[in-house]
């Protein structure tokens, strides 16, 4: 198999036509060993089913055709889309027909493949709300690898008390344990963008609520706590809870300091507080 390096990436766009768009967030990968390098750090094995969210032209694609089961591909540009089974036929023979390409916007189409890992280069725009829904709405998914700027891989790791935590950390660590998996410079892409990426994996955990009730009555008291990250709680979940005192009282029944901030508490905490509001007598 031969993967993508510059002038393949080059020659490919120049027939498709295709200009990197910034609106899509596409900067595309045309260095081999750093696929080579995702594709180790993601450790899939024979019977892994890959999805790939924004294969672009394909670089990564070929990478996890080498490994995976099946890759299922879902790609948002109709060009890019209808070009990729072209691409892995010509440049995979042997592997193109375990892939699978869907074209459309990943917050919004059916998968029916059950995948079992997600591996992509997602553009950092959409990076935490794509990773988000599809351990959401899908439960096959136990382990992932993306690429993302380095930025939004600082917060989708960080844990308590460190001042980049918030939402995203929080609700990544509802569905999973997370972690850096190394740093990727800008020279590999085309064009090149004027940030670092990183690579964050992650596994995913034993469900902490019963359902999606309690993944949203959780995310309601997150998304409180982190709207006025610089308030105590007692004063951040007041519009949440129903005023300050009542915010204080339900904080108190989880076992919470109320004049702790977000950034303080683990998700764990989150849980505890959610389901004390439910428990709480309502008054007035």
């Amino acid at each position: 198999m031969t993967l993508l390096g510059p002038a393949e990436i080059r020659e490919l766009a120049a027939e498709l036509g295709v200009r990197p768009t910034k609106q899509l967030g596409q900067n595309f990968v045309h260095d081999p060993n750093t696929v080579r390098r995702i594709v180790r750090a993601a450790e899939l094995s024979a019977d892994d089913v890959a999805l790939e969210v924004g294969p672009g032209l394909g670089s990564l694609t070929l990478g996890l055709l080498e490994v995976a089961d099946k890759v299922c591909a879902v790609e948002i540009d109709p060009v890019l889309a209808k070009a990729l089974p072209a691409t892995a036929q010509k440049f995979a023979p042997e592997q193109a027909g375990r892939l699978h390409v869907i074209e459309g916007d990943a917050l919004r189409v059916d998968v029916d493949e059950k995948p079992t890992a997600l591996v992509a280069n997602l553009p950092y725009n959409v990076a935490v709300p794509v990773v988000l829904h599809l351990l959401a709405t899908l439960p096959s998914l136990r382990k992932g690898l993306v690429m993302v700027q380095k930025e939004v891989a600082d917060r989708l790791v960080a844990g308590p008390g460190s001042r980049v935590y918030g939402v995203p950390s929080v609700k990544l660590a509802w569905y999973a344990t997370a972690k850096q998996a190394g740093k990727v410079p800008p020279s590999v892409f085309w064009p090149v963008p004027n940030v670092d990426s990183g690579l964050v994996a992650f596994t995913r955990r034993e469900a902490l609520g019963t359902g999606d009730a309690d993944r949203k009555a959780t995310f309601a008291v997150v998304d409180a706590a982190f709207a006025q990250r610089r308030k105590t709680l007692r004063a951040a979940l007041a519009g949440w809870a129903g005023g300050p005192d009542a915010a204080e009282r339900i904080l108190r029944a989880a076992g919470v300091d109320p004049g702790a901030r977000g950034e303080q508490l683990t998700v764990h905490d989150f849980i505890r507080i959610a389901s004390q509001r439910q428990a709480q007598p309502s008054h007035g």
